[in-house]
């Protein structure tokens, strides 16, 4: 496994500190709008958070004055028109390569956004300026999302005639409920970060961009204090919940925890509750 400090991508950056692995969107120059090297290099930055053991909890953050201004509509003109589908230079591609082409790609950029809800560890957003479309998308495949106070969101796709399909209109309906979506995903229209809390897209709102990138890696230092199997087997168990009524649920976790109670991080807890002491875990 490669460690994570050998990383290395034109529009990532990825750093670690005690327990807690940082993702920026590195992109400033062009507000860290989405293009080919996003959609290549976020899996491989979340494959290595997700398989080294000494990361507990993950933040996503953005450097320069924006979050994300969503996809690059001029890098990936070929995925919105179709183009690109392996046809011969010069030649007309027939619709249904077109189609075929253009669905292969949209279930690319799908698994790039959703190797971030499917990472073990917890994901926290820290969203200033701009977050927009595919900005959405990403947020809403995290587990937590803190804005600073200044923050804009936007399902903007209706508005360039397109229709949100990286995640926004499957996984927001959890989070926000299905009429603030409709609403927002209808209309395209800017939302400020108060409203966004008000309606549950973010748990809360912090003053300034150092403001929140601090809260955020207060927030994952919390985390990652905890047990690495209790805190894991708890977003586990929670995704688990999706589809399953409250027996199925109970079900799933007590067979969970009849596997990972006799752990040594278990033993450590109660150690540390008789010694009135702060545990130590080790994820073992």
């Amino acid at each position: 496994m490669a460690p994570i400090s050998a990383f290395d991508s034109p529009v990532l950056s990825l750093a670690s500190n005690d327990g807690v692995a940082t993702l920026w969107l590195d992109r400033e120059e062009a507000r860290n709008a989405m293009g080919p090297d996003l959609w290549r290099d976020l899996p491989r930055a979340i494959d290595l958070v997700s398989t080294d053991d000494a990361v507990r909890a993950v933040v996503i953050a953005a450097k320069g004055p924006h979050f994300s201004v969503g996809l690059d509509l001029k890098a990936m003109g070929s995925v919105l028109s179709g183009g690109g589908d392996g046809t011969e230079p010069g030649a007309k591609p027939s619709m249904a390569a077109r189609a075929r082409h253009g669905r292969a790609e949209i279930q690319r950029l799908q698994g790039a956004i959703s190797s971030v809800a499917n990472c073990p560890k917890p994901v926290i957003a820290a969203v200033h300026g701009y977050c927009i479309g595919g900005g959405v998308d990403l947020i809403a495949a995290c587990d937590i999302r803190l804005a600073e106070t200044q923050a804009t969101f936007s399902v903007r796709e209706a508005k360039v005639a397109i229709v949100a399909d990286l995640g926004s209109l499957q996984r927001l309906p959890a989070i926000i409920g299905a009429g603030h979506l409709a609403e927002l995903a209808f209309t395209g229209k800017d939302i400020s970060a108060e409203r966004a809390r008000s309606i549950g897209l973010v748990n809360d709102v912090v003053e300034g961009i150092e403001g929140v990138h601090a809260a955020a890696q207060d927030l994952a230092g919390e985390i990652a204090a905890n047990s690495p199997i209790a805190v894991q087997g708890t977003k586990a168990v929670l995704r688990a919940n999706e589809g399953r009524s409250v027996s199925e649920g109970l079900e799933y976790v007590a067979t969970w925890n009849a596997g990972m109670l006799p752990s040594d991080d278990l033993v450590e807890a109660m150690t540390a509750f008789m010694e009135k002491r702060p545990p130590n875990f080790t994820g073992r």
